[in-house]
């Protein structure tokens, strides 16, 4: 893969896991949403949540990061670009861990490096196109 391409792939992937965060960040700012909770709590929860600046951040990315996606797509086979999203486990799990005070203990560490491992795998496999 050439390094543009690259460039292309993994911008795709961190944009879509800042997007992963801020929905997390605007997500907590609710609390636990309960669905239970009848209509018109919902529908307050939806029209907050629509309107939290970090949800509608993450929004943005995801858009942005739809767009990059397709160029990233059109230069590099789907079976190398798509197994890169994992990337976007190993930033988030740790992004996670510092920023939400989430637990990631050793067993999600190794999955972590058995991921790490794969992507590396997969990048230096190559690409017929």
């Amino acid at each position: 893969m050439k390094a543009v391409d690259f460039v292309w792939v993994l911008s795709g992937v961190l944009l879509n896991a800042v997007a992963q965060l801020l929905l997390k960040a605007g997500a907590g700012s609710a609390g636990q949403i309960s669905l239970s909770a009848g209509a018109p709590a919902l529908w307050r929860t939806a029209i907050g949540l629509a309107q939290h600046p970090s949800i509608l951040g993450g929004l943005a990315c995801y858009v942005v990061s739809v767009v990059v996606w397709i160029v990233a797509l059109s230069r590099v086979d789907v079976s190398i670009a798509y197994p890169m999203l994992s990337i976007g486990y190993v930033l988030n799990a740790g992004l996670a861990w510092w920023l939400f005070g989430e637990d990631v203990n050793p067993q999600r560490w190794l999955g972590i490096g058995v991921i790490i491992v794969g992507v590396v795998l997969v990048a230096r496999s190559g690409s017929t196109s």
